[in-house]
């Protein structure tokens, strides 16, 4: 058992369980017995270092309870593959699905981990042929894996990044279709969706995902939410967050306060018309 003890500054995240899931949330645990929301993401809904993410600030405009369903480095597998987390999700009044990046997914060039989806576990056969020179023990973390190849041959990469699109759109349609009717797809990053690409920008997010995409999982969600972070919310930096000293560097790179209130902001209209 592993036990973490926050440095001086950071926040108390109160972590908790929904049903028998494996996958410790951020907390204190919501009240579900009644009506309730319910938000599935990855890292910016997580809200790691604000002390008030943009489901709490919902919950306060609300009065209802908001589950945080974030999960830090999330891909559509650690969802499908919690059923206890998807049944909370579909029970709920209102569920926000938080668009997530195509890199966190198993495929058939490579396995992530099943909970901790940014985790490389290793390449299949199919991959080591493409990109036969690449020593994939190298790797820990599928991000620094995919630069690597694209590095290694741009043109191969787009190989593996068709691959990634693909089965990203399949298990986004899975994981809806086992959510209720009252769905609605969040967008979130500091620029709109691209359009379909043949060279990829890594350094985007959610990486790899394109308008097209987006397009082909549209039908099922009641309401689809674009959250473009503004540049005055971007240029306040890490104000209003807490994390402790070596945390900085970590902590630049996520949205703070005010970026989740734009998030709110823009997601109470569409809550309320599902209500």
């Amino acid at each position: 058992m592993a036990y973490v003890f926050p440095g001086e500054g950071s926040l108390d995240y109160f972590p908790c369980r929904y049903g028998d899931s494996r996958i410790l949330f951020r907390g204190p645990r919501r009240d579900i017995e009644r009506a309730y929301v319910a938000v599935l993401g990855g890292t910016e809904t997580y809200g790691k270092f604000v002390p008030a993410p943009f489901p709490d600030l919902i919950e306060r405009e609300l009065g209802l309870p908001v589950a945080n369903l974030g999960c830090m480095n999330a891909g559509p597998d650690v969802f499908l593959n919690e059923v206890a987390v998807t049944k909370v999700a579909a029970q709920a009044t209102v569920t926000v699905v938080q668009i997530l990046g195509a890199q966190n997914l198993s495929n058939r060039y490579y396995a992530v981990h099943p909970r901790r989806n940014d985790r490389f576990l290793g390449a299949t056969p199919l991959l080591r042929a493409i990109y036969p020179r690449v020593d994939f023990t190298e790797f820990n973390f599928t991000r620094h894996m995919l630069m690597s190849l694209q590095a290694a041959s741009a043109d191969k990469f787009e190989v593996v990044a068709e691959e990634l699109r693909a089965a990203w759109v399949t298990r986004m349609k899975l994981l809806l279709s086992r959510l209720g009717p009252r769905v609605i797809l969040l967008w979130v990053s500091d620029q709109p969706p691209p359009p379909p690409t043949r060279r990829v920008n890594l350094e985007r997010q959610p990486l790899l995902i394109d308008s097209e995409m987006i397009a082909a999982i549209r039908a099922p969600a009641a309401e689809y939410v674009e959250a473009v972070i503004s540049h005055a919310a971007l240029s306040q930096g890490v104000e209003g967050m807490a994390f402790a000293p070596m945390q900085a560097p970590a902590a630049a790179g996520l949205p703070g306060p005010v970026a989740h209130q734009e998030v709110a902001d823009l997601l109470m209209p569409a809550i309320h018309r599902l209500m």
